[in-house]
């Protein structure tokens, strides 16, 4: 059985925003996040996806290309 966390617990786990961690569930950017009805479930074991807008993200993002 997997274990979920909320978009909140996943947000404090993170340090990042509850708002940014819906964002990247909206953009299929979270692996295994399912949604039920209003309630966006994050797997435990879910990586934190890179944020498009660092160094870090722009030097992986020029790598795959």
């Amino acid at each position: 059985m997997i274990d979920y966390l909320t978009v909140k617990e996943t947000g404090l786990k993170w340090n990042i925003s509850g708002r940014m961690v819906t964002i990247y569930c909206n953009n299929g950017k979270i692996g295994g996040a399912i949604k039920k009805a209003n309630l966006w479930l994050i797997p435990v074991d879910a990586e934190k996806p890179l944020d498009g807008r660092t160094i870090k993200a722009k030097k992986a993002r020029s790598k795959n290309e």
